[in-house]
């Protein structure tokens, strides 16, 4: 089999960690096939970490780990040669970051209320919005980058807390920078003790989010793959999916479509009509449609297909098999289809001055243009399609622009200023 796309960068010392983000609905089988890439991966002298972000926790059982040691102080579980698994236990994270920022809240009484400034005690925390998913994708960042494995392979939770998951770095970065400025923490005038940790506090968080938000982003490095199944749901679901990560600016490197029928000519040759067969060869021909759609909507991304079986797998040996089956000899299981986004590019399109035109030009080729929502807010333009919305950071010289209009050409989102002559340098 020929190669699809390109494997983003070598191997070696100085190569980066390659970040593989498993994707799609409940039971489509996101960690059977995350754990099958994983196995494939070790295959080709990769040192691969396949970490559960999934709160069902399913690998162990996948894995048929059951009772097996976990390096002491890091919950790593070594599956096999090269090959390591990880459940992540967020609400323990949070319990664990906590505990470490109690230590730097002083005791006192200097709070304008006359009791000290406290944080609870992390047993009381039954979870926190948003702050488990942000300390679990922290992890995720800092474990692969930590130089221990070759990929990090990530089995998500399902689409709609995936996709809340993904929106938390920025809300979190943006609502912190809009409530409290970095500037204005820093100049706090006469600030008492409380307020300066308070500031140290938000400083930390805030900057907690940068990693995890550069990771996202990193198209080089990080990728989406996305499972699901060929139904009409499952398909449409996929659209959809697609779509959100487009805003998101997270890049989709291919599909696996899972439970597929195998291959089979169920027409009998005594012409007997036999029901069983019957919906055997209606249901594969939906699925063939459903393929075909598929194909046909997503902008070419690589689709893979991992056959239904008879016995579930379950365990190294039948994974392996099923390993095989997604990728044969010669076909790198961290190859990804080539990536034709630039980021964000701004164009002067004509005139000059106060009659100019200027172009933001925005990489979406898998979102649905009907669905789409614009919106500015001060310096960010506010994308918005498949139920999430993107801040994007507006160039200098647009921010001295009013917006003018916006269309779809080929897949790129374009966004049209001029200058706003009340602040334009004459």
């Amino acid at each position: 089999m020929e190669e699809e796309g390109r494997r983003l960068t070598g191997r070696g010392s100085d190569a980066n960690t390659q970040i593989r983000f498993f994707i799609g609905k409940g039971g489509v089988g996101k960690t059977t096939l995350a754990a099958a890439t994983a196995i494939a991966v070790a295959r080709t002298g990769d040192r691969v970490l396949l970490i559960s972000l999934d709160r069902a926790h399913s690998l162990t059982e996948v894995l048929a780990l059951e009772g097996a040691a976990a390096a002491a102080g890091t919950g790593v579980v070594a599956v096999a040669q090269g090959f390591d698994a990880l459940e992540l236990d967020t609400l323990t994270l949070l319990e664990d970051r906590l505990v470490a920022l109690s230590a730097l809240i002083p005791s006192g009484t200097d709070h304008e209320h006359g009791s000290a400034l406290s944080l609870p005690d992390p047993q009381e925390l039954t979870g926190l919005p948003g702050a488990e998913e942000l300390l679990g994708l922290a992890e995720v960042a800092r474990l692969a980058h930590g130089g221990d494995w070759d990929a990090v392979l990530v089995d998500c939770p399902p689409t709609g807390e995936l996709l809340r998951l993904l929106t938390v770095p920025d809300m979190v970065h943006d609502y912190l920078e809009r409530i409290w400025p970095r500037h204005l923490r820093a100049t706090v005038p006469g600030a008492q003790r409380w307020q300066a940790m308070a500031a140290l506090l938000v400083d930390r968080l805030s900057d907690f989010t940068l990693p995890v938000r550069a990771m996202l982003t990193d198209r080089q490095n990080t990728c989406a793959r996305m499972v699901l199944t060929a139904d009409a749901v499952g398909v449409a679901e996929a659209r959809h999916t697609a779509a959100a990560m487009s805003v998101l600016g997270v890049r989709v490197d291919g599909l696996i479509v899972n439970k597929i029928l195998p291959q089979h000519d169920p027409v009998p040759s005594d012409g007997v009509d036999r029901p069983a067969l019957r919906w055997y060869a209606e249901r594969a021909d939906r699925e063939r449609a459903q393929l075909d759609s598929l194909a046909a909507s997503l902008g070419g991304l690589p689709v893979r297909t991992a056959d239904e079986n008879a016995v579930e797998p379950v365990g190294f040996d039948s994974l392996a098999a099923l390993a095989d089956a997604l990728y044969p000899a010669g076909v790198d299981p961290l190859t990804a289809a080539d990536d034709d986004s630039t980021g964000a590019r701004v164009e002067l399109e004509s005139g000059s001055g106060v009659e100019s035109v200027y172009a933001l030009r925005l990489r979406m080729p898998l979102v649905d243009p009907s669905t789409l929502t614009l919106g500015r807010v001060e310096d960010d333009l506010v994308v918005g399609a498949a139920g999430v919305r993107r801040r994007v950071r507006l160039a200098s010289v647009l921010r001295r622009c009013t917006t003018v209009g916006a269309q779809f050409e080929d897949g790129d989102l374009v966004v049209r200023f001029r200058p706003d002559p009340q602040v334009w340098p004459l």
